[in-house]
């Protein structure tokens, strides 16, 4: 059974979006980018929104003076594959995913974790997608598509996640 976190704001005082901010965070500790992901060896980890922004303040709040290795983050909203490519998490916004489909395409090279939140987003090429099912956010992982980007994902986030290859 795959990862899930109750994302009822009533009980937890949690908004779905916050925990997938929280989820976006913790990512970044469970997976290994190569070198060259990176402008230089003191460049932020970048979560980039691609799509309208349905996190609202949430994103930042969960990243903001966080650290991972010896990086900060920095949350970019960009509106192409070029500006995606350049990060390395990106997260599709469900009404983005609608939009430009043929945008994951783009952004398939060396180097950046793709993260969706909508049912076709694995079979369409992406990496993780945080799907929303009865209250609870689950993790669904396709490990062959984050080999071919060169990155590695921690077998611990792979235990806890639906696995699921295209």
């Amino acid at each position: 059974m795959g990862l899930m976190w109750r994302a009822q704001a009533a009980e937890a005082g949690i908004e779905e979006y916050q925990v997938k901010a929280a989820f976006l965070f913790n990512f970044a500790k469970f997976v290994e980018w190569p070198a060259p992901a990176f402008r230089s060896t003191g460049a932020p980890i970048e979560i980039c929104v691609l799509g309208p922004n349905p996190f609202g303040s949430s994103l930042e709040e969960a990243v903001e003076g966080k650290v991972v290795g010896n990086r900060k983050f920095a949350v970019v909203e960009v509106n192409d594959a070029r500006q995606a490519g350049e990060c390395q998490i990106v997260f599709v916004s469900a009404e983005g995913w609608t939009r430009s489909r043929a945008v994951l395409g783009d952004i398939k090279k060396c180097c950046v974790l793709t993260v969706g939140e909508t049912e076709d987003f694995i079979a369409g090429g992406g990496m993780i997608n945080l799907r929303l099912e009865a209250a609870r956010v689950r993790v669904e992982i396709n490990p062959d598509a984050a080999e071919r980007a060169r990155l590695r994902i921690s077998s611990k986030l792979l235990s806890l996640a639906e696995i699921r290859r295209r």
